[in-house]
């Protein structure tokens, strides 16, 4: 009887049994001396990852290899780790000339407020990872099968409208269970997010665990606390996270952050299928409830949470942080800069840690929105600043689709990407911008090289999924459309309208979308409601300038996303 085959999951399950690979970085070493053709497979395809590294793309994407992933090349990208999004003048300026001595001068703030550094060599991963360490900062955790970078609001402790700082939180969260060796093998990836921003600007929604400011009134007094939220994800299946009655004390933080891990580490079910191995698919696949969930976290924390208290739930869209805001400590601002695409330069992060310094306490943050920030700047010198981040390409203020477009790695670096997403997403929202001037709505405008959503797409206004079609008997990139996505008061998953048209043309349907829009909107319509209001079938006519034959978004069997959207 022939032996049964090893299945993709059983293998990776069986690699992370047999080797933990952040206790092998002579190893890495040893590939460093012996040069890229010395990596054996499973170090590209699991135990790199968890040390924060991919194999990097040769710029086709997906197309051109087999198996729905693309070829690898003999570069990688590094992820590096940067929890809260809390960073020094004197970690950026490592980071820049890292970028600028191993990365050809290419980095990218993520999603998750990591940075990721692109083109860098096997002969330098084991002098980067040092040159890291030595900063304070890691790349251990940053992919693979574990805790990832824990996320919160890039002005905790200083924004004046903050509920409470909630940083120190999830820089504990971050301490106990990142890198920790205890969840190095979880059945995939894990996110987390702790913050008490009133604009939920670390967007819990979204996140596998999910900690937002709230408060309840014990007798006379105010304890400040937070609200739970579980199973939150977007990949190919996306899942708004769900609520869980529970009130999390400030000191029951780490306690139930490690006990949602551990029941997520313990699933044997969620080990089967990777591309249903994500949190999320308890409820989803698996008949867990927010009830059935709460009674075994409290079975394995070993105490009841307290039932839920009021929260606040943000209402607007953007969640950026950008410009200039007086601080809650008199006398200073934070000044929130765009980074458009998340693409920033050696030059640009040099820069922007000498205007902390010299005009502030030397305090930056990477934000969720893939921007940078300077915090605790004399009140008396914003404008000086800003109109240097300005000068050197990091606007403080930007118009309406600049400031809302939010782009994946896409294929000029990833493996799984159809389309070009960076450069397309500068021409596009410049496009936007020329066409449309004075567009004065929020609007979030996300644009994803694949299905798998590393660019956002379930939950921006107008979210673009990327594709291949054929025009003149050439494939070309090109772009389906899904609307109506939000987080917040109004928190749903965009819809897909079944319109799709080459990169080339989405200026074009996107304008005649938004005009439509402001000619005909209600009295006090915004962007949503409008959307809302339409079918599909009515937008998907306003897109193409016609009527439109419904089209199928096509959606891929199999490969799930690595991992790379940040």
């Amino acid at each position: 009887m022939a032996e049964a085959k090893e299945t993709k999951a059983q293998r990776v399950e069986r690699l992370k049994r047999e080797k933990l690979a952040w206790d092998h970085l002579d190893e890495i070493r040893e590939f460093a001396r012996n040069g890229r053709d010395s990596v054996p497979p499973e170090w590209l395809g699991t135990y790199f990852r968890s040390w924060g590294i991919y194999t990097q793309g040769d710029g086709v994407g997906v197309i051109g290899g087999k198996n729905g992933e693309g070829k690898a090349t003999e570069f990688f990208m590094v992820r590096i780790r940067i929890p809260n999004g809390i960073l020094t003048s004197h970690q950026v300026r490592v980071l820049a000339g890292l970028s600028e001595d191993y990365g050809r001068g290419v980095a990218d703030i993520t999603v998750r407020q990591n940075v990721q550094l692109h083109w860098v060599t096997i002969q330098a991963v084991p002098d980067l990872i040092e040159k890291l360490q030595a900063a304070g900062l890691t790349t251990t955790g940053a992919c693979g099968d574990v805790v990832r970078n824990v996320t919160g609001c890039p002005v905790a402790g200083i924004a004046a409208d903050e509920h409470f700082d909630a940083s120190p939180f999830a820089l504990a969260v971050d301490r106990v269970l990142g890198g920790n060796r205890e969840f190095y093998n979880l059945p995939r990836k894990f996110k987390m997010t702790v913050t008490g921003c009133s604009s939920w600007c670390s967007y819990p929604e979204i996140n596998d665990v999910a900690f937002t400011a709230a408060r309840r009134k014990l007798g006379d007094v105010l304890e400040d606390g937070f609200s739970l939220r579980i199973g939150g994800g977007l990949s190919t299946e996306p899942h708004i996270a769900l609520k869980l009655d529970a009130f999390v004390r400030q000191d029951q933080v780490v306690d139930v952050a490690r006990g949602v891990a551990e029941i997520f580490r313990a699933s044997e079910v969620l080990r089967q299928n990777r591309e249903q191995a994500r949190l999320k698919y308890l409820f989803l696949k698996h008949g867990w409830t927010e009830e059935s969930f709460l009674a075994e976290l409290n079975r394995t924390i070993g105490f009841s949470l307290d039932p839920a208290a009021g929260e606040e739930i943000p209402a607007e869209v953007h969640r950026d942080h950008t410009g200039i805001h007086r601080q809650k400590q008199v006398g200073l601002v934070f000044i929130g800069a765009s980074v458009l695409r998340g693409r920033i330069t050696p030059a640009q992060l040099r820069r922007a840690a000498q205007l902390a310094d010299e005009f502030g306490d030397g305090n930056l943050r990477a934000t969720v929105q893939q921007n940078l920030l300077l915090a605790n700047i004399r009140e008396e010198h914003a404008e000086t600043v800003a109109a240097e981040l300005t000068r050197v390409g990091l606007p403080v203020e930007v118009p309406a689709f600049a400031r809302g477009t939010v782009a994946c790695t896409g294929s000029e670096f990833c493996k799984l990407a159809l389309t070009e997403t960076k450069g397309f997403a500068r021409w596009l929202s410049t496009e936007l911008d020329e066409r449309l001037p004075g567009f004065s709505e929020q609007i979030k405008l996300h644009i994803t090289g694949c299905p798998n959503s590393c660019g956002q797409h379930w939950i921006a206004d107008i979210g673009i999924e990327g594709k291949k079609i054929k025009v003149d008997g050439k494939m070309v990139d090109a772009y389906y459309f899904c609307v109506g996505g939000s987080v917040g008061h109004i928190a749903s998953i965009a819809r897909p309208v079944g319109y799709r048209c080459a990169a080339t043309e989405v200026p074009d349907a996107i304008e005649r979308l938004l005009i439509h829009f402001q000619e005909t909107r209600e009295s006090n319509e915004n962007v949503r409601a409008f959307l809302a209001r339409n079918s599909n079938e009515q937008i998907r006519t306003i897109l193409a300038g016609e009527s439109f034959v419904a089209v199928e978004r096509d959606v891929p069997a199999g490969r799930v996303p690595a991992g790379v959207e940040g």
